[in-house]
C-alpha cells in the first residue's frame, strides 16, 4: 500500500509561482508512473502532468505546458510540481497519484490518490 500526502499549495497571486510536493510513504515509488491532477468547483477532474517511473519522460496537458515542470526524486520518494505564471484558471485543487493500470492520462487507472492541496491564483 502506498500513502500519499500532497504540500505546497496556497493563495498566490496571477504570474507568480507555488512548487507542489508529493511525498509517499509505505513502498517506494520508483517502480511507478506518477501523475498531477486537479479539480476545480463544479468541474471534472483533469489531468495537468504525468512522468514516467525513471523521469525520463513527461506529459503535460495543453492548459499547463511551457507553465509547469513536473519532476520526480526517486530517492526522496517524492513527486514535485512547479507552477509558474500561474493564471486564475489554474485555481483547483491538486492531486498526486500514482501506479496507473495504463494510459497516465486517465485518472481513473491510478491505484494511489493522495488527498489533495489547494491552490488558489488571485487576480
Amino acid at each position: 500500500q502506498v500513502q500519499l500526502v500532497e504540500s505546497g499549495g496556497g493563495l498566490v497571486q496571477v504570474g507568480g509561482s507555488l512548487r507542489l510536493a508529493c511525498a509517499a510513504s509505505g513502498r517506494t515509488l520508483s517502480s511507478y508512473g506518477m501523475g498531477w491532477f486537479r479539480q476545480a468547483p463544479g468541474k471534472e477532474r483533469e489531468f495537468v502532468a504525468a512522468i514516467i517511473s525513471n523521469g525520463a519522460n513527461v506529459w503535460y496537458a495543453d492548459s499547463v505546458k511551457g507553465r509547469f515542470t513536473i519532476s520526480r526524486d526517486n530517492a526522496l520518494n517524492t513527486l514535485y510540481l512547479q507552477m509558474d505564471s500561474l493564471k486564475p484558471e489554474d485555481t483547483a485543487v491538486y492531486y498526486c497519484a500514482a501506479n496507473p493500470r495504463g494510459s497516465l492520462y486517465n485518472s481513473d487507472l491510478y491505484n494511489y490518490w493522495g488527498q489533495g492541496t489547494q491552490v488558489t491564483v488571485s487576480a
